[in-house]
């Protein structure tokens, strides 16, 4: 398993800054999570914000980062 330093190394961010960036993701997933409940349930609102919430954060994370990650899952 890697170490923290180690990651933080590999995606060239403070422990402070990865706290950010990463606490953010998390916020704007369950957001979205309550999209999709609240579009579970009224099936006319909400009709695409999980999904391009998801799509967003994607982009993000995996296609528009210049960082090389290599977090091995355990």
């Amino acid at each position: 398993m890697q170490s923290t330093r180690e990651h933080l190394e590999s995606v060239n961010e403070t422990y402070f800054e990865h706290m950010a960036h990463a606490s953010g993701f998390g916020l704007k997933l369950i957001f979205a999570g309550f999209a999709c409940l609240l579009h579970g349930l009224f099936p006319s609102l909400c009709c695409a914000t999980g999904s391009k919430t998801v799509k967003d954060l994607h982009d993000a994370m995996v296609v528009n980062r210049v960082k090389t990650v290599d977090c091995k899952q355990s």
